[in-house]
């Protein structure tokens, strides 16, 4: 897998071309805008494996708030609710 800046104005006219490159030879793409990294095009096996290890942290998170919660007990919500106004 190859990876390539482009800036967004070059991205525009290009676009085709790009999700071309993406889809069919993996290639991951920055694009840029006044010489910061803005944003990327990558290929949906990419996104997918993305989303999967978002979804283990995130489960992961559930996970250790319900374990704090616990060991730590819970409070009412309107009790929350006065607490944080």
């Amino acid at each position: 897998m190859t990876t390539s800046t482009i800036t967004t104005i070059a991205a525009k006219e290009e676009f085709a071309e790009l999700i071309s490159r993406v889809s069919h030879n993996k290639e991951r793409i920055i694009l840029s805008r006044r010489d910061k990294e803005v944003a990327a095009l990558i290929c949906m096996e990419d996104f997918a494996l993305l989303q999967t290890i978002q979804n283990n942290l995130d489960l992961h998170d559930a996970v250790e708030s319900l374990r704090d919660a616990r060991h730590q007990g819970t409070i009412p919500l309107e009790q929350l609710k006065e607490e944080i106004g």
